[in-house]
């Protein structure tokens, strides 16, 4: 579908300062920025958003909060995955019922499970929305890797099945998933231009939320055919993306710090086990934010 296309920020969950509570006001200004900078859509409670440390209520909070706020203007993707079928048909179901335009999920993960559980957990929360699904592929993470052969057996199965974000190291699984009929969202910012020459439809990832403009710059370069104009954009973009990575396991942290000095906000600390940089990181990110391009940006209401 033509709505799932192009630059889908995956959203932060801002937080209370001490990173124990859902700032609803914060994140509508995320999104408010994202959506004028003109990204054309939101992967919302995935990774990015500290998916695993939200807890049900916060879920449903979110989802509500980003169709208000975004008022049709873009798509809203929203992340459902658990570790079981019951929980992730419930969060679907809220999903749907709050207005979003589709939903996704990672397999059920902690557990080994065969491919025909996979399968069948796909098909109980994608029934349970009678939304357009998104399989999440994010193996470094779920320890599952979906792999064409799996991603075929979905398919057969689960007949709300839009396609899926791609977040593996199998790059050349972009085109197969394509070939498919899949709408295949690449999950790594790093790789949008090359992703969108094998058939990708977009990118789906962290940076491009605390840069949008960095990323609407490739696929509008792209879109109307210039190469070297894209080229030059994915380097810029590239080096956003080393910038989220700079202090090794503190990506939320570092992304809060820079979206709360670009929109003059607090984006708080990481959910517990997560820890706030120091006084000392924190100035150091802001300092290179600046030199990269990424100040303090003025929001229209």
């Amino acid at each position: 579908m033509d709505k799932f296309r192009g630059l889908f920020p995956a959203a932060i969950t801002p937080m209370a300062g001490d990173g124990e509570g859902f700032d609803e006001v914060a994140f509508r200004k995320v999104l408010e920025f994202n959506i004028q900078s003109g990204v054309h859509g939101f992967w919302l409670a995935g990774g990015t958003g500290e998916s695993v440390m939200l807890d049900d209520e916060e879920n449903r909070q979110l989802a509500t909060a980003a169709v208000d706020q975004n008022r049709g203007r873009v798509a809203n993707i929203m992340h459902v995955g658990t570790p079981t079928t019951k929980r992730s048909a419930r969060l679907a179901e809220h999903a749907a019922r709050a207005g979003v335009e589709a939903i996704c999920c990672v397999p059920p993960f902690f557990y080994g499970r065969t491919d025909d559980e996979i399968v069948e957990h796909y098909r109980i929360v994608g029934e349970a929305a009678d939304l357009p699904l998104f399989v999440y592929n994010l193996p470094h993470m779920t320890g599952v890797e979906i792999t064409v052969d799996l991603m075929h057996k979905i398919q057969d199965k689960v007949p709300r099945l839009e396609g899926l974000k791609h977040s593996s190291v199998n790059f050349r699984n972009v085109d197969a998933f394509a070939q498919m009929g899949l709408t295949c969202f690449i999950g790594s910012s790093a790789l949008m231009l090359p992703a969108l020459t094998l058939g990708a439809v977009g990118c789906v990832d962290g940076p491009p939320i605390m840069a949008p403009e960095f990323w609407t710059e490739i696929w509008n370069a792209y879109q109307e055919g210039d190469g070297e104009r894209a080229k030059a954009a994915q380097r810029r973009a590239n080096d956003v993306v080393s910038l989220a990575m700079a202090i090794g396991g503190r990506f939320h942290a570092i992304v809060k710090v820079v979206l709360s000095h670009r929109l003059g906000i607090d984006c708080g600390a990481p959910r517990a086990p997560g820890l706030p940089l120091t006084e000392e990181q924190r100035r150091q990110i802001v300092r290179d934010a600046d030199q990269l391009g990424l100040g303090p940006v003025e929001v229209a209401p």
